[in-house]
């Protein structure tokens, strides 16, 4: 029996892929083990979002060699397709794939560890994927690439154009998912709601169907993009579906003169009518509080403390979020930004991090506060912290009580 460890870098899609590598692989008669005590097998999946993902990268790599001289090393993953040669380059690495090679990994690792020539058989470029192995929530793979090329971002170049499977193979997997006894399944892709572009259908028709699986209960949207979420999803999502009122919404920024350079599709007296009209939708007096999370990069070229503020000040009075995901902008080579020459200090960029982290805290607070007393439903997970249990409500926060084992991948009516 082969020993194989997977190591994963970046968002929940690398994520739920390496479930699906595992899984594979489990079925063949791998034994997965913790790369920390050494292995037959590592497969790493990568990131490449900032230039600290791949340092992280290459380091993870040269560390499992380290640990296990004669292991097969098997890489993947966006900085994989991005820098192959380089990772190919560094000692102990087998093998590294690209972004529409991951159909050949597991094909791949059977053949190296039997002696005999992979048999890949027919495959596309799209690379069908579930998260499994978790008890409350699964994390299921709609769509991948980005056809959007934003100033910033090497994602295009890294995942390739948008691509889906057919509605018609995605429900199986759902399925499969409710099978397995899980309660929560959260959509993920690179632009989710681009789902479509190759079959012709739309990410509205995807979530309508979905919501039609038997023994799935709750359905959470990973990221949508502002101008991808319609007014007419919104209604439908606020009419009694099984999507929760939980949107996690890419801003990168407050500022429509650093929206613009960015290249995104929206400005801010858009993405703030989205806002108000899903608040106007999903709000009721008494009721649960929408949860928004949303994503804001700092320090993109040509942002001045006066461009940052009209970002910090459009989430504080106008946005509102739950919380704010915060990147420091990263100077990505093959990127229009980062041909700029008005690039802004690392210090400051730290500073401006700060503020918003201080920000979010202070936010996050308010959006508990104002759900207190409010009746809603937990799904509680099976993590033991200290004989407590934690799970989170529909609105996405996260609340504790003593452990119970019987609770365990149950919804749960409490009062916050």
């Amino acid at each position: 029996m082969k020993t194989i460890s997977y190591i994963t870098l970046g968002c929940k899609l690398n994520y739920a892929e390496t479930s699906t590598y595992e899984r594979r692989l489990n079925a063949e008669g791998f034994k997965a083990v913790p790369w920390s005590k050494g292995a037959d097998i590592f497969l790493v999946n990568t990131c490449t979002v900032t230039e600290h993902s791949d340092k992280k990268s290459r380091n993870i790599i040269r560390k499992l060699h380290r640990l296990s001289p004669k292991a097969a090393i098997y890489v993947t993953g966006c900085y994989a397709q991005l820098k192959k040669a380089e990772i190919e380059a560094i000692e102990g690495v087998t093998a590294v794939f690209g972004a529409e090679e991951k159909s050949m990994i597991v094909p791949r690792i059977l053949a190296d560890a039997r002696g005999c020539e992979p048999d890949y058989g027919t495959s596309g470029t799209f690379f069908p994927a579930y998260s499994s192995g978790e008890r409350t929530r699964s994390f299921l793979k709609v769509q991948d690439g980005c056809d959007y090329k934003c100033a910033y971002c090497t994602v295009p170049y890294a995942r390739g154009e948008s691509r889906n499977i057919p509605i018609s193979e995605i429900i199986p997997q759902a399925e499969s998912i409710a099978a397995e006894g899980i309660k929560e399944i959260v959509l993920t892709g690179v632009n989710t709601g681009d789902f479509g572009k190759s079959t012709g259908e739309t990410f509205f028709e995807l979530i309508r169907q979905l919501n039609e699986v038997e023994g799935i209960e709750r359905y959470r949207i990973s990221s949508i993009e502002p101008n991808l979420l319609t007014e007419e999803m919104i209604d439908w999502i606020t009419s009694g579906s099984k999507f929760l009122p939980h949107y996690h919404i890419p801003l990168q920024s407050g500022c429509d003169t650093i929206l613009k350079a960015m290249g995104r599709r929206y400005d801010t007296a858009a993405f703030a009518d989205k806002i108000r009209y899903i608040r106007q939708k999903t709000e009721i007096p008494g009721g649960p509080k929408v949860f928004f999370g949303i994503d804001v990069i700092v320090g993109f070229p040509g942002e001045t403390d006066e461009l940052f503020m009209e970002t910090y000040e459009f989430l504080r009075d106008v946005v509102k979020p739950a919380f704010i995901h915060i990147f420091p902008y990263s100077r990505r080579s093959g990127t229009p930004a980062a041909e700029r020459k008005d690039q802004v200090q690392d210090c400051v960029k730290t500073k401006r991090v700060q503020m918003l982290e201080d920000l979010c805290k202070e936010l996050h607070e308010d959006f508990v506060k104002s759900n207190k007393g409010v009746q809603e439903h937990v799904l509680f997970e099976s993590t033991d912290r200290n004989g407590m249990m934690e799970g989170y409500t529909g609105n996405y926060i996260r609340v504790s009580r003593p452990y119970d084992p019987d609770l365990i991948g149950k919804i749960v009516d409490i009062v916050i």
